[in-house]
């Protein structure tokens, strides 16, 4: 197991010192506008991404989805020059955080709008079946946007279409500032994959090696026309909402019980205790990653900034 996780732990801290830069270059306001981090988060986009056909298959993440780009293969440049409005940005600069899109890497587009996506990735999955492509569409999105119309729309449509799409639920604990237990009765929500007739699983979202087994396992379901998956992916944000979140309704001292098993600290205590990996390993690939990030931020912010007269262009209606 040392070199898949090895791998997957390499790939989990690129987009964790991607997200750090981020914040580091919004704090200063050079990215402007919303922008929601991943931190804690990151098994779950390098599990999934390892468990799909990238040349294939489509995800439809919601808005906190730099760490989605990343993993499925968009460059840590292409990501910074988008947020910081250069023309080099994944879309030209017309994106920023909320709305950018990768789709040559698989990632077909953010939406602020939280659950509008699952519709989107059910339209996705529904050519899918007229196209034969034999694609798996994949929509992600928080605990909270279970609770959408949108969703159980989409839903109920894909389950009566068998259509090939897995839902797959960031169960981060908190829908925005409320925690989940506090919306919902029945806080164990891939329980609701039984209402509309499909498969639903809760897995381990800290755990890069559960996620990828997961969702292959899925997309095999789902690409025979055995028709939706819900997976539900536990795990825990280890920053604010958003950019500016106070995090004043977290009980005292949560960060610090959670930081011990969020998927870099687990990680890491694997490969060193159990697989072999010793510390100057981790060392040198810590600071390789450090020295990849620095050199795509100097780079991003030497790029020209977007030309406000095209901003027109590249519009559909």
């Amino acid at each position: 197991m040392t070199e898949p996780l090895l791998a997957h732990y390499r790939e989990m801290y690129r987009i964790r010192v991607l997200e750090n830069e981020i914040l580091r270059l919004r704090k200063i306001e050079e990215v402007v506008g919303s922008v929601h981090l991943c931190n804690g988060q990151e098994a779950i986009y390098v599990g999934a991404a390892a468990g799909l056909d990238l040349s294939r298959d489509a995800v439809f993440p919601t808005y906190r989805g730099h760490g989605w780009a990343l993993a499925l293969g968009a460059t840590m440049h292409s990501i910074l020059a988008e947020l910081l409005g250069r023309s080099t940005g994944t879309n030209g600069g017309r994106g920023g955080s909320a709305y950018f899109s990768t789709p040559d890497t698989a990632m077909y587009g953010e939406n602020s709008i939280v659950g509008a996506g699952a519709p989107i990735a059910a339209g996705a999955a529904l050519a899918a079946t007229f196209d034969g492509s034999g694609r798996v569409a994949v929509a992600a999105f928080g605990d909270g946007a279970l609770n959408q119309g949108a969703v159980h729309e989409a839903m109920n449509f894909a389950a009566v279409q068998q259509l090939p799409i897995i839902f797959l639920v960031e169960n981060n604990h908190y829908s925005e500032m409320t925690p989940i237990v506090d919306m919902v009765k029945n806080p164990v929500l891939f329980k609701r994959a039984a209402a509309y007739g499909i498969t639903g699983a809760r897995i381990d979202g800290n755990d890069p090696i559960v996620m990828r087994d997961a969702v292959s396992k899925a997309t095999e379901h789902a690409r025979a026309g055995k028709g939706p998956v819900l997976l539900e992916a536990m795990t825990h944000r280890i920053v604010g909402h958003y950019i500016g979140d106070a995090q004043q309704y977290r009980p005292a001292g949560e960060i610090d019980d959670i930081e011990s098993d969020e998927p870099l600290a687990r990680a890491s205590r694997t490969l060193l205790q159990e697989s072999g990996v010793t510390q100057t390993e981790l060392d040198a690939l810590v600071a390789d990653v450090n020295d990849e990030v620095r050199a795509a931020s100097l780079a991003a912010l030497a790029d020209p900034v977007a030309d406000p007269t095209t901003v027109l262009e590249h519009l559909y209606a």
